[in-house]
């Protein structure tokens, strides 16, 4: 496992060990859509004695190992034949309407209709086994009702809409190529590829595909680089845990080595990545607990509405723009971070220090007075932000009961990150207290 930059002491450890001996696990090997996956993907040549699916009591469903997996143990070798990719479009039946198709469709948007299709033909599919264990739905923010969307922080929530707007995009674009695909169609096209279940589509892909280069198609317009694994896909994120993943050309297979190693009967994790909760939810709709990369970000509407009364605002605006000082200014537990306090020294100064703006965005102090004011708004900040997740949790905590079960998950995964920004706020504020109160003394600039 990978740590956080210190030793976990005792007691850490021993609540650790509590903890995995609290989760239960019910195997889903015996359901009937597991054991016609199962038998899917051995006639395709892949089995595996070493994990199982399975629903954990913390995650939900996963893979659980059968026995322990050694440091450097390959997991799974999962054969090419078995994944969904662009190659396993073109060649279906619903390829040569792609192939003569123009303007080219995205690789994502040709798999999103593959997958829109295969499941309209049902159990006539090849891939019905597959189909039949993906989720109904998703709690990504693709599928959030405004209610929802409302107590989402003000960056997520941008960065939603413009997801959503993105997908509708996508829809509306597309109709006239949807239409000419009736030929194949049991139902009329309108019915069957719908915005909604482009929606399922687009959220199976993003949620649940490998990474996986592939040679440009002249057929295609744009970056080929997804792939759908069965099974593999039951794999859950954990921000700790290290994988080495990637298809391997010699064995054409999807590959995947544990580094770490996993205890029998334990859940077997890989690691999507070093995202921060924010990007998780946004993109994978769920948060990861003790996420070592969790933040909380600044908007710049905040800082506008904080400076809103410094007549040269404007220009310092354009200045961070035109420097790359607007985007990633974030809060951790261990206080602001380095851009954060650069943006705000010179957000901070005098207007008549103009001259000493790129010192400031290189991290220099210009003056005692400045530090103090960039301490002290960094405190604002906070306040202001914490405020905003107090009102959200107020209101989450009264939509829930009010609410069905699917609305119920998705709060309660933004009530999970409001949470975590709970506790990452109120250590900011802890430490800019003490950094306050022994502010060093900083030599005025002439």
């Amino acid at each position: 496992m990978g740590g956080r930059g210190r030793r976990a002491g005792r007691t850490a450890r021993r609540r650790k060990q509590k903890h995995e001996n609290t989760i239960q696990s019910v195997s889903l090997c015996h359901q009937l859509q597991y054991a016609r996956l199962a038998k899917f993907l051995h006639q395709r040549g892949f089995s595996s004695s070493l994990l199982q699916p399975a629903v954990f009591t913390d995650t939900g469903r996963g893979l659980q190992a059968l026995q322990t997996i050694k440091p450097g143990q390959l997991i799974i070798s999962l054969p090419e034949s078995c994944l969904i990719t662009t190659a396993t479009v073109l060649d279906s039946g619903l390829g040569q309407f792609i192939k003569r198709w123009k303007p080219r469709l995205s690789p994502l948007l040709a798999i999103c209709v593959f997958l829109v299709c295969e499941r309209h033909r049902g159990e006539a599919s090849d891939w019905f086994p597959y189909i039949s264990v993906l989720p109904d739905t998703y709690t990504c923010p693709a599928y959030f009702t405004d209610e929802v969307m409302a107590v989402l922080p003000a960056g997520v929530r941008r960065r939603a809409v413009e997801q959503r707007e993105a997908l509708w995009e996508m829809h509306s674009s597309s109709l006239d190529f949807f239409r000419s695909l009736q030929p194949m169609l049991s139902q009329p096209c309108e019915d069957v590829l719908t915005c909604e279940a482009l929606r399922w589509a687009w959220c199976s892909v993003n949620t649940r595909s490998v990474f996986m280069s592939r040679p440009s198609s002249s057929f295609l317009s744009g970056q080929d680089n997804y792939a759908l694994a069965p099974f593999l896909d039951l794999l859950n994120h954990h921000p700790d845990v290290q994988v080495k993943a990637s298809f391997n050309h010699v064995t054409r297979c999807y590959e995947i080595r544990s580094v770490s190693g996993t205890l029998r009967f334990q859940q077997v994790f890989i690691n999507y990545g070093s995202h921060d909760n924010q990007r998780l939810l946004l993109e994978y709709g769920f948060v990861a607990a003790d996420n070592p990369h969790s933040v909380v970000y600044v908007e710049t509407d905040l800082l506008c509405d904080i400076f809103r009364a410094d007549k040269s605002l404007d220009q310092k605006l354009k200045f961070l723009q035109e420097n790359d000082f607007l985007r990633n200014l974030t809060v951790s537990s261990d206080g602001p971070s380095w851009r954060l306090m650069a943006a705000l020294r010179l957000l901070s100064l005098p207007q008549t220090l103009y001259h000493h703006w790129r010192a400031a965005l290189l991290g220099q102090a210009v003056c005692e007075e400045t530090e103090t004011s960039s301490v002290q708004t960094a405190k604002t900040l906070c306040q202001r932000l914490l405020q905003d997740t107090h009102r959200a949790l107020d209101k989450i905590s009264h939509l829930v009961q009010e609410c069905d079960q699917p609305i119920r998950e998705q709060l309660l995964a933004v009530r999970s990150l409001r949470q975590e920004e709970r506790c990452i706020l109120g250590s900011c504020l802890e430490m800019l207290g003490g950094l306050s109160s022994c502010q060093p003394h900083v030599g005025d600039v002439s």
